[in-house]
């Protein structure tokens, strides 16, 4: 389901698209008209975790999605939290893991949800115990991983690289058979 931003967050009047000058020229944005407020709709930063344990790489299933999809773990940073320590906490939270180490991958556009997606890979310890949020799990080879063609894809496909393998992606058909049934509305 996707959200928008229809009301001024200070005075609640209906934004409106209003023209206006900006340091790039006029350009139209949601507006206030009572107010002045303006939407900039910038994109959210999203961190994204490859998890290794001992040598394999943890790939999760959300709850919403159909059961051939499985990907990096994920989640919004919090206010007042690094990147670093966010990716630590949504680890935790998501499967009980402890990030012994973290290191940059790379950031990442994401533009059909209006994110940037920043990647880390982090080597963790523990016993897995999935948050409600998600409900199946598998470890990888290196050399069994298959990327799919989306930001976290691109970012396990780069760090893959780093460890001396080249990269597989999905094969068209074989993301369509994957994602089936993603973008059905939700059942009532």
């Amino acid at each position: 389901m996707q959200y928008e931003t229809r009301f001024c967050t200070h005075c609640a009047t209906p934004l409106a698209l209003i023209t206006q000058a900006e340091d790039s020229g006029d350009v139209e944005r949601l507006r206030c008209p009572a107010c002045g407020w303006t939407h900039w709709n910038n994109p959210t930063p999203v961190l994204a975790a490859i998890v290794e344990i001992d040598g394999k790489v943890l790939l999760a299933r959300n709850a919403a999605w159909p059961g051939k999809m499985f990907a990096l773990i994920t989640g919004f940073m919090e206010a007042g939290e690094s990147p670093q320590a966010g990716i630590a906490r949504e680890v935790k939270e998501e499967t009980n893991l402890d990030v012994q180490s973290s290191a940059l991958v790379g950031s990442y556009e994401f533009l059909r949800m209006n994110q940037v997606i920043i990647a880390y890979h982090v080597v963790a310890t523990g016993q897995v115990r999935l948050s409600p949020e998600l409900v199946d799990y598998r470890l990888y080879d290196l050399q069994d991983l298959k990327c799919w063609p989306a930001g976290t894809g691109y970012a396990l496909a780069d760090w893959l690289r780093t460890r001396g393998h080249e990269p597989v992606f999905f094969t068209d058909e074989e993301n369509a058979e994957r994602r089936r049934g993603l973008d059905l509305p939700p059942k009532d």
